[in-house]
């Protein structure tokens, strides 16, 4: 059998033998043309953004696959493929879709502007479909607040104002489809651009082929268009709103009713998190994981757009160029106590869906991880920038990374700023299942710095690297990744268990 260019090099770097030799005392410094090097690679225009389940997959497997192998990093034992970690996913884009309204039995027409649908299977049609407000969809305790079995339900995008930890709005739409909603609507927030909404959803989304498909029609309706709808039955819309903020709202069927179709091309493939091991000298049982997602947007622009490629460069090939680093460092120095393991996930873009895989289907038990350190969006901050944790809170690993950063020189930022992104990254997915999950460094401390990337370079094809990709922080931050591996995996140091 003639192996593709891909699975050759995945082949070829699985028989490299790498004797590293250590370094004359402590580990090397990673310098910012360490990582400026992998991330020109990763964020190449060769890597076509690095989509899961496209050649810029394969490219970005067999290069990552090769740097870990190179490092001394193992793959895992048992696994029926090397390195990898096959997840199964499913495509689909929008080809087409309507909506039509009756308002106490009359027509009511709502333009472009003001309502966009999907479907998740290849074709939909519902007919006099009822409509019913559920606000945010779920009561204080995170239940359905509503009976939704059969009808389309309109629902709040922004985070429930009640209740602790309550599921974001995705989630909350799959609760709603898994108790019956035929339909979900999402009430677009004000400050989301309506092109860019239809942008989102004319783009590609994906799903994991074990995941139940979601509703079957799904979209968003502007909140003038709602409010119209309901003033035209007579109702308020800022009312319907308002009682919705209640952690006891139970929802209100409206007076209105919809006809909806929506077309879309499904297609089902797989694509890979990539999972390699570092045998520890004196293993006990616990593990340290480092992870990081490889994927990015990939062509994320139509034919005759100047700039095709959404690159990723921050976001995140720059992550990954610090797990390689951090990899090459614990190889290369004296042998830590425990083993460690590095993952590279698929999919986060698209819903932590790598790292939502391996949290089900974990090579190594996850009550074995003591610690998961995710490394994302990393080339943000300068050098000297304060240390924030995303997972902070219990004490003990608190202490850890406070003495392990101050060690360091680095200064510790308490603001809780950065508490916001928790179910932004991919350790949100491991955290659920129990696995303590923390997010260190200087990145997600410096607002400022961080918003102006998410509001310029971020997900668009400008995320190229250049010179004005800051590398001080990122440099600085996996020297601290590094320090903490061998902190966590020392067994004298971390027990391996604490509240």
């Amino acid at each position: 059998m003639t192996l593709s260019p891909f699975r050759a090099a995945v082949a070829a770097a699985a028989l490299i033998v790498v004797t590293p030799a250590a370094y004359a005392k402590g580990d090397a410094p990673v310098a910012e043309a360490d990582l400026a090097q992998h991330i020109r690679v990763l964020a190449s225009d060769a890597f076509e953004g690095r989509g899961p389940g496209t050649e810029g997959e394969d490219r970005t497997i067999a290069y990552i696959v090769g740097e870990w192998a190179k490092a001394g990093l193992q793959a895992v034992p048992g696994s029926d493929t090397p390195w990898l970690q096959p997840v199964p996913f499913v495509e689909t884009q929008t080809t087409g879709g309507s909506a039509r309204f009756k308002v106490a039995g009359q027509p009511f027409a709502i333009g472009d502007d003001g309502i966009i649908v999907t479907g998740s299977e290849a074709s939909v049609a519902l007919a006099d479909t009822p409509l019913v407000f559920v606000g945010y969809g779920v009561d204080a305790a995170g239940r359905v607040n509503a009976d939704v079995a059969g009808k389309v339900a309109v629902m709040l995008f922004d985070t429930p104002p009640f209740g602790d930890k309550l599921p974001r709005y995705r989630e909350r739409r799959q609760m709603l489809a898994d108790a019956g909603a035929a339909g979900v609507l999402i009430v677009a927030p004000d400050a989301m651009p309506w092109n860019e909404i239809r942008e989102s959803l004319g783009a590609k989304t994906v799903r994991m082929g074990s995941a139940p498909a979601g509703p079957k029609i799904s979209g968003y309706i502007a909140p003038a268009a709602l409010d119209a709808m309901l003033a035209k039955a007579g109702q308020s819309g800022e009312a319907l709103r308002a009682a919705a903020g209640a952690g006891d709202y139970r929802g209100a069927l409206l007076p209105a009713t919809g006809d909806f179709t929506a077309t879309a091309a499904v297609r089902n493939f797989a694509s890979n998190n990539i999972v390699a091991k570092l045998p520890g000298a004196k293993p006990d049982g616990k593990a340290v994981l480092f992870l990081g997602h490889w994927d990015h947007l990939g062509i994320c622009r139509p034919e005759g757009a100047a700039d095709r490629i959404c690159n990723g460069a921050v976001d995140n090939a720059s992550g990954i160029a610090v797990l390689i680093e951090v990899a090459k460092r614990l190889a290369a120095g004296p042998r830590s106590d425990r083993d460690i393991y590095f993952l590279a996930t698929t999919s986060e873009e698209k819903g932590l869906l790598g790292a939502r895989w391996f949290a089900d289907h974990p090579v190594v038990p996850l009550s074995d991880i003591t610690v998961a350190l995710n490394i994302d969006t990393i080339a943000i901050s300068p050098r000297g920038t304060p240390v924030a944790t995303i997972g902070r809170g219990k004490p003990a690993y608190d202490a850890m990374v406070r003495n392990v950063a101050t060690s360091l020189g680095r200064t510790i930022d308490s603001d809780g700023e950065a508490d916001a992104f928790v179910q932004r990254q991919d350790g949100w997915a491991l955290g659920a299942k129990g696995v303590t999950s923390l997010m260190v460094g200087g990145s997600f401390s410096d607002m400022k710095l961080l918003e102006a990337f998410l509001g310029s370079d971020y997900h668009r094809p400008a995320d190229e690297f250049s010179d004005k990709v800051p590398l001080g922080g990122a440099a600085e931050d996996a020297d601290l990744h590094v320090a903490l591996g061998r902190a966590f995996a020392d067994t004298k140091r971390w027990p391996g268990t604490a509240d």
